[in-house]
């Protein structure tokens, strides 16, 4: 399991030209689920990102948690992280799990991140062509991996 994660001042992601979720300071990340990921992979990502001191504190020093500031989190599914173009010009997604593989750790990454942050979490739409924006604030970007 591979997440980016932007600290964002807000993002958004629209399906279809209707927003479906949406969300002010917090955390944009984008989930990508492999072939071998359970839900202990979940769980890992999961309290390293509910944990992981990325904002600012009153010093300007990235000291605090999501959870401290009362941020909000927006999960976009993202099989394109498993996409490899190590041979050619089109890059090959074999090592993104399928759909009936993804969507149930998909659903679980989201309402496990409920229950562990107790923050608003918003997403996209699996498998959806979405258009997604956000504001990178820092900008602050990074790859986290179980």
């Amino acid at each position: 399991m591979k997440i980016i994660i932007q600290r964002v001042s807000r993002a958004s992601v629209t399906v279809h030209n209707k927003i479906v979720g949406k969300i002010n300071h917090g955390l944009m990340v984008l989930l990508g689920i492999t072939h071998t990921d359970t839900k202990e992979n979940a769980d890992v990502l999961i309290k390293k990102l509910v944990n992981l001191r990325v904002f600012n504190d009153e010093f300007g020093k990235m000291n605090l948690s999501i959870q401290d500031v009362k941020g909000e989190f927006l999960v976009v599914s993202q099989f394109t992280l498993y996409g490899n173009a190590k041979k050619g010009n089109r890059p090959s997604y074999v090592d993104a799990a399928p759909p009936d593989v993804a969507i149930p750790l998909y659903e679980y990454f989201i309402d496990s991140l409920m229950l562990t942050s107790q923050l608003k979490v918003e997403t996209g739409i699996f498998g959806a062509m979405m258009d997604v924006e956000l504001v990178n604030e820092g900008p602050v970007t990074l790859i986290l991996e179980s």
